[in-house]
Parts: structure tokens; sequence; C-alpha cells
């Protein structure tokens, strides 16, 4: 019998640390609206939802006040650490989400009463998609406002137009129960013009919104 010790197995080379790997960026800009359009609207609903959003006129005065002090707080943040704090980037996501399904509404793109709550919630018929920025760089926050005027100007004049759409849509309503789809999407890309200028405007998003009418083009 060999008493002799076996030799000690060899060591194995450690194995890298496994590297995880972020999702996918969505493709295209990185602030999207997105809103479905119903096949029927309720014929006199128009009539008075500029009276049933009293209550989100009041609860979006304080919004707006608060919105004002976290920018402010935010400005020095981002300023001093190249980042915008998540959590005050979550509530001024929150607070424009807010804005604009009071908006869809108001403008007639959609009959569901806007629900009181700064998050996306199921079955939403009006959306805002964002992409939070890692990084944003110090000097944004001193003139991104000033950088997005252009765009702003453009934004602006389509969003007239937007008006004038759902004006028309008044009366298709009124004697159709239907918004045409042309109408609807006109509505839409103005939400989606006017978000854009606001999120640069606020450094919420870094990249400089794009000059096309559509998402599609």
């Amino acid at each position: 019998m060999n008493d002799e010790p076996s030799p000690p197995p060899e060591e194995q080379p450690a194995r890298p640390a496994e590297v995880v790997e972020s999702g996918p960026v969505p493709a295209g800009y990185p602030v999207l609206v997105e809103a479905d359009r119903q096949e029927e609207y309720v014929r006199l609903l128009p009539l008075v939802k500029w009276l049933l959003l009293v209550p989100h006129y009041i609860v979006l005065f304080f919004l707006g006040i608060g919105a004002a002090l976290v920018a402010f707080v935010a400005f020095f943040a981002t300023l001093f650490t190249g980042r915008y704090p998540p959590g005050m980037w979550d509530f001024m996501v929150g607070v424009e989400r807010w804005v604009l399904r009071v908006g869809a509404y108001l403008l007639l793109i959609t009959d569901e009463y806007p629900p009181f709550s700064l998050r996306e919630e199921p079955g939403d018929a009006v959306r805002l998609e964002a992409v939070y920025p890692e990084h944003v760089s110090r000097w944004r926050p001193l003139v991104a406002w000033l950088l997005i005027v252009p765009y702003m100007i453009v934004a602006s004049l389509i969003a007239v137009v937007g008006h004038i759409c759902a004006f028309l849509s008044f009366f298709t309503i009124i004697f159709t129960k239907r918004i045409p789809g042309d109408l609807f999407d006109v509505i839409r890309i103005s939400f989606n013009w006017q978000i854009r200028a606001s999120f640069y405007a606020y450094w919420l998003s870094t990249e400089y919104p794009p000059f096309t009418w559509d998402e599609d083009e």
C-alpha cells in the first residue's frame, strides 16, 4: 500500500466577478408622450370638463410651489455634483405627468379623469415616458433655459395649433362622439413638444429635443 500523501488538487483560477449590464436604452428621444384615442367619447362631457378639473387646479397650484422649491435645490445639487438627485427627478417628472394628464383631459383627447397621483397608473390613457440621466453637465442648469428658447418658440406655435384642433374636436364630439385621427394626433404631438421643452429647460433631460414633427419620423 502506498502511504505517500496525494498531491493537493490544482487550484482553480478565480472566476472574474460577474458583470451586470444595464438594460437596453429605449430608441429615440428619452422623453415621449403617448395617448390612446377612444373609439367613442361622451357627447356632452366637453361642456363641463373645465369645471370638473377645479380640484386639480388647486392641487397643481401647490405642486407648482413644491416644484419650484425642488428645482431650486436641484440647481445647486447638479451644479456641485453633476447629478440630478433621483428623488427630486422623480418628483419633477411626476408633476409633469400630472400637468400632462390634466391638459389631455381639458383638450378633450381623453375622457379618463386624471388620477390624483404623481405616478404612472395601470391603464393610463395618456402616458409620459422618460429616462433618468445618469450624468448632467454642471454647466447645464446655468444655460439650459436659454438654449431651449428656439425649440420653445416652435413648441408654443404648435401648442396654438393643438388648441385650435381641440376647439374643432369639441364640435366633432358633440355631433359625432368622435375625434378624427388627424386632430387627435396634432393635440398629442403638441403635448410632446411642450413636455420635451420643459424637460430640457429644467435639465431633467440632457439631450436636446429634435425638431421633428412626430416620434415616428
